[in-house]
């Protein structure tokens, strides 16, 4: 199991994404989790998660959309983590974050 559960709510963000799961993908501490939540996007993002999850080896959930707490919600019942992080998708980590 993880040590540690990231947890990205995504909202129409598509622009957004890939610099976000790339400063996960950079980050210094080897033991995370990525948990991405698509909460109902009407853009590309829940096709870019798919997408993008093979690639960094994230988790996918799609739900409809009931907004940040929900989508953060969401992710907490999947995470395995013993810590919890959150991520917006428009936002990005620094390497040593973790």
């Amino acid at each position: 199991m993880p040590e540690i559960s990231m947890i990205v709510p995504v909202y129409n963000v598509e622009q957004y994404l890939p610099a976000a799961l790339d400063s996960l993908r950079a980050q210094t501490c080897p033991d995370w989790e990525a948990i991405l939540v698509d909460d109902g996007s009407t853009d590309h993002s829940a096709a870019m998660c798919d997408q993008l999850a093979r690639q960094h080896h994230c988790r996918v959930i799609h739900q409809k959309n009931g907004g940040l707490g929900a989508a953060r919600n969401t992710g907490i019942e999947a995470a395995r983590g013993d810590y919890l992080v959150f991520l917006d998708s428009d936002d990005f980590l620094s390497p040593d974050t973790l």
